[in-house]
């Protein structure tokens, strides 16, 4: 006797060894023997033998027609060996029987299982939905494999265009198209960026990292929606100064300019002027929407997103030639330089020119400084007195300078000029750190930002303040000592084209300056939650600047191939080079002292995983105990 019975979801025939009422004892036609409840048992047989018969019933299963059983098929509970016998008009054979239990098992969505053996054919309606489902999901096993093939062959699919920033930074595995994008990926053995710069579809590696960036933090795009115009100032008193701002070549955001004007009696009284964007427009106007937004402007080599729209920009910025709304500190300064006196005003300050570092340093350096008889030129005497001052100011917070010995490195991108990479051919130049420029700015700001700060302080109108104790920096609502900087308290105000944080301080400044209700009342929830979003977004913005400059370090080695490259070790196998701002590890550097000068050759670079390969040369330098206290202390 043989039997057919279903195990672990598969039809199994087998001969029976044993017959014990309630159990069986069989053996497969694997030879494996198991013990089977009567119960169990779905059909019953003498011939044809157990593994033929499994054979024969699915050669003939496949000949059977689903849509025709489902048809002939009463609407109630049915048993396979009773349905086999109305189908066939005869007792079935085994063969026939099992036959047809094979199709009406793999045809669930005509057939619902009731039990072993037993069957309900589907409703209609549920069955034609089963079908549209079926329909649909060989439909879009279709398109998957069109899109595939399209995107292996090196041709971007239409129903991808659209969607390029969601399959590379965010994608929707339950999308077909993202389906089809990945499968390609790994038929091609590419990357997902690879495989769209292969296609067209991504200009260049620059393309990449920065919409990545946007798609995170500017969804929408950079573009600024509607806002209502700026407010004119018109009635603000003029300031009777000829003022001039100090910046970089490419700075449009001119935040900060300088008077001198001479006193009667001896002395000077010196301009702190910063240009005044929250005399234009309120809190809670569209324009401080966007501001609130952004927060800041976002800096990178070659590209810069503003924080706010280029019209409000240029109504605000301290651009040569005009009279510009601004706030205003005021020291009263003696021939000695020492400070007796300041004021804080809201007025039009004369802006009579904007000096530029590439044209002022070579002219105004610690060198031209110490020389009895300099060079003459416009501002070298207003630039002076500047510069004393703030060597006076520097001594007073007990913060010399320290760091006079770094270099900042600044990136020019050229994005006429066609590259390996795509377009973007990029500079990088250095510029000694601490510069008596950057002195007498950073000090100008320094003092204004405190003297700001305290005078919120006192009037308990609350600000922004960075404070630092115990070495770490943060940011409060409450005035608190900043020990870095060796003040009192710190509100930055100097930036608010660039920062909404200055400009909140701006806004409470103003309300204070004018005796009025300030912007941002004590214990504002809104002006907290400015402060943790500012933070946040902040640091993002700038971490991302960092990113995207060690990209143009890839991109301007790619330059120039080949090229040797010295550095200086910080520890370990950790390098940063003397020409570009870049850290890389150095797998073949031999132990070397901290501060060792070694040369490098640059074997390859992945403009698209931001990493590069380099391999150690030779020993250029052994350090001295200063340089290598300094390396240990820069790692």
């Amino acid at each position: 006797m043989f039997v057919l019975f279903e195990e672990d979801g598969a039809f199994k025939a087998g001969t029976v060894l044993a017959d014990n009422d309630s159990s069986l004892q069989v053996e497969t036609s694997h030879g494996k023997r198991v013990k089977l409840k009567s119960s169990h048992v779905l059909l019953q047989f003498r011939e044809p033998a157990p593994g033929e018969l499994l054979e024969r019933a699915a050669a003939d299963a496949e000949e059977l027609d689903t849509g025709f059983l489902w048809e002939v098929c009463g609407d109630g509970e049915f048993g396979f060996q009773d349905f086999a016998t109305e189908y066939h008009g005869h007792t079935p054979n085994a063969v026939e029987a099992a036959a047809v239990l094979l199709r009406l098992h793999s045809a669930p969505i005509y057939f619902h299982r009731k039990g072993r053996g037993r069957f309900r054919k589907a409703p209609a309606e549920i069955l034609q939905a089963a079908l549209a489902g079926l329909e649909k999901k060989r439909q879009q096993a279709e398109a998957i494999e069109r899109m595939r093939s399209e995107l292996v062959a090196g041709r971007l699919p239409a129903e991808l265009a659209g969607m390029l920033p969601q399959l590379l930074y965010r994608p929707d595995r339950n999308r077909i198209e993202t389906k089809a994008f990945e499968a390609a990926c790994v038929d091609a053995g590419l990357s997902a960026p690879r495989l769209l710069l292969k296609c067209g579809a991504l200009a260049s590696s620059y393309d990449f990292h920065y919409h990545r960036f946007l798609f995170e933090y500017f969804e929408d795009g950079v573009a600024f929606p509607p806002f209502e115009p700026p407010h004119d100032p018109a009635e603000l008193p003029r300031a009777d100064v000829a003022a001039f701002s100090i910046d970089d070549a490419t700075t449009t955001e001119i935040d900060d300019a300088f008077s001198v004007t001479p006193r009667e009696g001896g002395g000077w009284r010196i301009g702190i002027h910063i240009a005044a964007p929250a005399l234009g427009f309120a809190r809670g106007s569209s324009l401080d929407a966007i501001a609130r937004r952004r927060l800041s402007t976002v800096y990178m080599p070659g590209n810069k997103i503003t924080m706010l729209p280029d019209a409000v920009v240029e109504a605000f910025t301290l651009a040569a030639g005009r009279d510009c709304p601004a706030v205003s500190l005021y020291l009263d300064v003696t021939a000695a330089l020492a400070i007796v006196g300041h004021e804080s005003r809201v007025e039009r300050v004369p802006i009579v020119a904007n000096l530029r570092h590439h044209d002022i340093e070579p002219l105004f350096n610690e060198q031209v400084l110490h020389e009895q008889d300099g060079l003459d030129f416009a501002w070298k005497r207003e630039l002076t007195l500047l510069w004393d001052l703030a060597t006076v100011l520097e001594a007073g917070r007990g913060k010399a300078e320290s760091n006079q010995n770094q270099v900042d490195f600044n990136f020019y991108v050229d994005w006429q000029t066609e590259t390996a990479d795509g377009a973007g051919y990029v500079t990088i130049t250095q510029r000694r750190r601490g510069s008596p420029l950057d002195k007498l700015v950073a000090e100008m700001m320094i003092l204004a930002n405190a003297t700001w700060g305290k005078l919120l302080d006192e009037a308990g109108v609350p600000g922004l303040y960075r404070a630092q104790s115990g070495g770490k920096v943060r940011m409060t609502t409450v005035a608190a000592p900043h020990d870095g900087l060796g003040v009192d308290c710190y509100a930055w105000s100097s930036s608010p084209l660039r920062r909404y944080v200055d400009m909140i301080n701006q806004w409470q400044i103003i309300s204070v300056l004018r005796h009025e209700p300030p912007a941002f009342a004590p214990k504002s929830a809104d002006l907290m939650a400015a402060l943790r979003d500012f933070e946040l977004t902040y640091a993002a913005y700038a971490d991302f600047q960092r990113q995207m400059e060690r990209y143009w370090c890839l991109r301007w080695l790619r330059q120039q191939p080949g090229i040797a490259v010295d550095g200086k070790v910080l520890r370990d196998n950790l390098v940063r080079l003397e020409t570009i701002p870049l850290l890389l590890k150095v797998p073949s550097l031999p132990v070397q002292l901290p501060g060792s000068r070694v040369r490098l050759t640059i074997e390859d670079s992945d403009v698209l995983d931001v990493d590069v390969r380099a391999r150690y040369v030779e020993t250029l330098a052994e350090p001295t105990p200063e340089e290598a206290a300094d390396a240990a202390l820069e790692s």
